[in-house]
């Protein structure tokens, strides 16, 4: 079984994930460390905050990635931001059986009452470059964003409203 896990920035995909590992023992891909391998071993000319470039760049690798441990039953984690809404047209019905997909969602109601928190614990898992860009009007309208693909699309959203402990929720 392949697990996906995404979501706006700083809904706390990569602890999840970690937690997920702990509980399982499955191993973990984090597409954010992927994207920086990339980025600094200079296969790629995109930087950091070349999101849109960097899904459509990534998502190919990841795809065939998930596609290989399905093939060969293996069990992965797969966190990160890069994936995209349509993710399910590039797999066809045999690997999409093998894949469950959890994107975290914060409320506006959880951002406006917890925002001194989220930015205190960005770097809980990984460090971040910067988190200039993370205002809360932004996570505002970026968990909006992936609240509507979920609910357009059907896809399973786990809402973080009050107490946020979304690994009880897998």
């Amino acid at each position: 079984m392949v697990i996906i896990i995404t979501g706006a920035t700083h809904t706390g995909k990569s602890r999840l994930a970690q937690k997920l590992v702990e509980r399982h023992h499955y191993p973990r891909l984090s597409i954010d460390l992927l994207k920086m391998g990339l980025i600094r071993s200079g296969n790629t000319a995109l930087t950091p905050l070349d999101d849109a470039e960097l899904e459509a760049y990534l998502w190919p690798i990841v795809r065939e990635m998930i596609k290989t441990a399905v093939e060969n039953r293996q069990h992965l984690i797969v966190e990160g931001g890069y994936i995209p809404a349509d993710w399910q047209d590039d797999l066809e019905e045999r690997y999409r059986r093998d894949i469950r997909y959890y994107c975290l969602v914060m409320s506006k109601n959880y951002l406006l009452n917890h925002f001194s928190d989220i930015k205190k614990y960005a770097d809980a898992v990984e460090k971040r470059l910067s988190d200039d860009g993370c205002t809360l009007p932004y996570l505002i309208q970026e968990n909006a964003r992936y609240q509507h693909m979920c609910e357009t699309r059907g896809y399973c959203a786990i809402l973080i409203d009050s107490d946020y402990h979304p690994e009880r929720d897998l």
